[in-house]
């Protein structure tokens, strides 16, 4: 590995899944403007829209999407346009 190309101002970094109030802690550089303390220790606060946590790919709650109706919807709008060219 070469050397001083890596950062090396590595900390504990609190990330909040915003959608599920789930935290969890992990090493990171990122620079955050909020704190929160957990078990008596300060660390930087990280706020997230969507994390693995919660996001449908890793749950396994995905929506499947009904592509066959769209198609047919389309089809009976506009699929007979070309026909009278």
């Amino acid at each position: 590995m070469k050397k001083e190309i890596h950062p090396e101002n590595y900390r504990p970094v609190v990330f909040k899944d915003m959608s599920n109030d789930e935290i969890f802690i992990s090493r990171s550089t990122v620079n955050a403007r909020e704190t929160i303390e957990i078990d008596g220790v300060t660390y930087p606060l990280v706020k997230l829209e969507i994390t693995s946590s919660s996001h449908p790919f890793y749950t396994g709650k995905q929506k499947l999407v009904d592509t066959a109706g769209r198609v047919d919807k389309f089809m009976s709008r506009y699929g007979n346009r070309n026909k009278n060219k």
